[in-house]
């Protein structure tokens, strides 16, 4: 290997003489989690399927070739139905159903979320000036009286319009240059809007559009749709939450600090095993506490779950955070979830490498807690600005002394390199040769990422290019 500027970070690892052992399976089947997603894709593109078969049987291809109003107005029918369509499905997704956040994942729910968020505002707003245009064109009105008529002359077109104006708010928020101009309390409030926006959004398709109505196939899909969107956010957003939270009567046990700049917060209920919690999870936590309680917050397991404790680390950054440093002992959580797939359950590999920068250490610290390896056979790579930074020191330590595990820093300012996730002590490294030299025989080992999204994907590429195949890259968001 070519000989850079400086080595990395020396390896702690002090091996005891036993460990736990890892069978690599001959063949892997289908799991769990495959059949889940089978099952999410396969609902999203039959509805999609069906909506567009929808128009078709209505005549809608003999009116587009007419090359008239009817042309216009069949086109704003199309982009009505697939952003009604995508605007419920946005609603599921935000309801965080167990048929979604298992088949697709934090990630890909992310993704998703912001695609079909904004494919379904510019589809509406298509919709409301094809349809605008349209109508004027057959009928000779001016376009700013067909327009006033929509809105007091068609019934549901006021609610329609202010759930417009809604959903135009939270569009302009959620753009990257907007939300990192605004806190997170903040933004997630005005994010709550979207529900609204949604709900008034659809009536009045339900109440006057043509294509809703014009058979009891689409009236029956479309009013059950509308229906399971909203079941679902009142029942896995309000009703279970509190009947768990309730059930498990969790509290606050202790708050002690973690690092210079962390906390560590434990937290203690009843019958917390039947919640069927895996290490790398993560729950959205409301503490009662007093005024703003109930804004969510997602941290991730610090620890991995065991009897009737859970327990979570988080950088003490914003008021959410810094609520949690001030929490008494005693004081009622309500929680939902758990959520995530960054776990052992797809885990390929007999070796692992966790990669983890700033709160994104939390969960890889529950995993090494909980899946078995040899001594030498787990690597931890930690990146922080500084090291008084790092969380879950301790734990750390436990398993390099108890466990073997091989244990390296790499703080510092950021690269400016390519490799962006290395600090600048090291930017003279490419990152794939860097994965390399701490993981010689990668073809053994599973990686596991958790940091600020920018961090990991510069992550990934190297490992990509260190030649580890994307299905051993395992990945949770640690930001919104």
């Amino acid at each position: 290997m070519t000989t850079y500027r400086q080595e990395p970070s020396r390896l702690s690892s002090d091996a005891p003489s036993t460990g736990v052992g890892w069978a690599v399976p001959a063949e892997r089947g289908r799991t769990a989690t495959d059949w889940w997603r089978v099952g999410a894709v396969s609902v999203v593109w039959l509805t999609s399927l069906f909506v567009v078969a929808l128009w078709v049987g209505g005549g809608a291809v003999e009116d587009l070739l007419r090359g008239n109003a009817d042309t216009i107005d069949t086109l704003g029918r199309i982009t009505g139905l697939v952003a009604a369509n995508l605007l419920l499905y946005q609603v599921l997704l935000m309801a965080r159903i167990p048929l979604f956040e298992r088949g697709f994942g934090r990630d890909g729910m992310t993704r998703m979320h912001r695609l079909v968020g904004f494919w379904s505002f510019w589809l509406m707003l298509g919709h409301i000036v094809l349809i605008t245009i349209g109508y004027a064109a057959e009928s000779g009105t001016n376009l700013v009286v067909q327009a006033w008529q929509f809105v007091w002359d068609y019934p549901g077109m006021l609610l329609a319009t202010a759930g417009t104006a809604l959903l135009i708010l939270v569009v302009v928020t959620s753009m990257r240059r907007a939300r990192r101009r605004i806190r997170y309390e903040s933004w997630h409030l005005l994010h709550l809007y979207a529900y609204l926006g949604v709900g008034f959004s659809i009536p009045h398709m339900l109440w006057t559009g043509a294509d809703f109505l014009s058979s009891a196939p689409a009236t029956v899909y479309w009013w059950t749709l509308w229906a399971l969107a909203a079941g679902s956010v009142v029942v896995y957003r309000v009703v279970v939450p509190v009947v768990r939270s309730m059930r498990h009567s969790v509290r606050v046990a202790s708050v002690e600090p973690d690092g210079d700049r962390g906390v560590l917060v434990r937290m203690q209920g009843r019958g917390l095993s039947r919640l069927r919690t895996e290490a790398g999870q993560f729950f959205v936590w409301r503490f009662l506490d007093g005024p703003g309680w109930m804004r969510g917050h997602p941290f991730s397991l610090t620890a991995a779950p065991g009897g009737d404790e859970l327990a979570i680390s988080a950088r003490v950054l914003g008021d959410g955070t810094r609520r949690l440093a001030g929490m008494r002992p005693g004081t009622r959580v309500v929680f939902e979830g758990p959520f995530g797939r960054l776990t052992g359950r797809d885990r390929r590999g007999r070796k692992l490498i966790m990669l983890g920068a700033g709160a994104g250490v939390a969960p890889l610290v529950s995993l090494l807690e909980s899946e078995p390896y040899a001594p030498g056979e787990a690597t931890l790579v930690v990146r922080d600005r500084a090291p008084g930074d790092g969380l879950r020191g301790e734990a750390i330590g436990e398993l390099v002394r108890g466990r073997g595990l091989r244990y390296a820093r790499l703080d510092g300012r950021r690269s400016r390199g390519a490799s962006v996730w290395l600090p600048e002590s090291h930017a003279d490294w490419p990152g794939a040769e860097l994965i390399r030299y701490l993981a010689p025989d990668l073809e053994e080992y599973d990686a596991y990422v958790c940091g600020p999204e920018p961090w990991m994907r510069s992550v990934t590429h190297d490992l990509r290019a260190a030649g580890m195949p994307a299905a051993r890259i395992h990945t949770e968001r640690f930001s919104v």
